[in-house]
């Protein structure tokens, strides 16, 4: 319930390939999976994260640097 909060999931989103995958697959549980983990977030900053776009995402991730990159590899990650 705090901008540190919503900071932690955009980081992830643009960060971590296979949570990114998930979320692009399906918003609402790949950010239940991280309010599972302790993340805590409000109806309106889970709305409002549900609704980024992943392909905008995707190309914001694609300018990052590899080595701040956790890249999924096989099922696994790196």
């Amino acid at each position: 319930m705090s901008q540190r909060n919503v900071e932690i999931v955009i980081g992830r989103l643009v960060t971590d390939e296979a949570f990114r995958r998930r979320f692009r697959e399906s918003p609402q549980p790949a950010l239940e999976e991280l309010i599972g983990r302790g993340i805590e977030l409000n109806v309106c900053e889970l709305r409002a994260l549900s609704g980024i776009d992943p392909e905008r995402v995707e190309r914001f991730a694609g300018s990052l640097h590899p080595c701040i990159q956790r890249v999924e590899i096989e099922g696994g990650h790196s």
